[in-house]
């Protein structure tokens, strides 16, 4: 590994990102309600997230200020321009990642759009697209994608084959299929039939 984990340069990203979780969700709500009713406003907004209807005055402002929300002449919610590609792009990487995680990788339904709910805010374009693209690479042959499949179906926690063969892990204490390194990939096994 080039840099060590706990280098600044990528973990501040996160605090850097445009949008938080629940920025997001407003504009996306303001959006599905102007889309659903015609118009969209704060009580519309607090009711659809169930929050208050302070509480989603005071986002609801914050988002005026950064430029993502406006009013019409009826003080109606409207998204400016801004706003719309914000949660566009948004809505776009939940569909992205919970069909991913679905159809690619195999993780139940609820469990797939949770995660992707999570996650949808901090996608950059780039690392979508390159999602998209595996995706239709995967999924475009039929074959290649019932071998994709079968295999993760047959998924186990740790490494199947012995960590020195493994084209991910650069040594067998850097396994990436276990979070806490050799010792918990040589227990998974045995972990995953007591579930059963």
């Amino acid at each position: 590994m080039s840099k060590p984990i706990n280098d600044g340069t990528y973990w501040r990203e996160f605090e850097k990102n445009d949008i938080t979780h629940s920025a997001a969700h407003y504009l996306m709500a303001i959006d599905a309600l102007r889309e659903s009713l015609g118009y969209a406003r704060v009580t519309d907004v607090a009711e659809m997230l169930e929050v208050s209807r302070g509480a989603a005055s005071m986002a609801i402002s914050q988002l005026k200020k950064r430029g993502w929300v406006s009013e019409d002449p009826n003080r109606f919610l409207l998204l400016t321009e801004e706003g719309k590609q914000m949660a566009h792009l948004v809505e776009h990487n939940f569909r992205i990642l919970s069909k991913f995680f679905e159809e690619v990788l195999g993780v139940g339904k609820d469990v797939a759009m949770s995660d992707a709910c999570k996650m949808e805010h901090l996608m950059s374009l780039e690392t979508g697209q390159r999602l998209v693209w595996l995706m239709r690479y995967i999924l475009s042959d039929e074959e290649r994608a019932a071998q994709v499949h079968q295999n993760m179906k047959s998924f186990q926690e740790g490494c199947e084959e012995l960590p020195n063969a493994c084209p991910l892990c650069e040594t067998p204490d850097d396994c990436l299929a276990s979070p806490a390194g050799s010792d918990t990939q040589q227990q998974a096994p045995e972990k995953s039939s007591k579930k059963k």
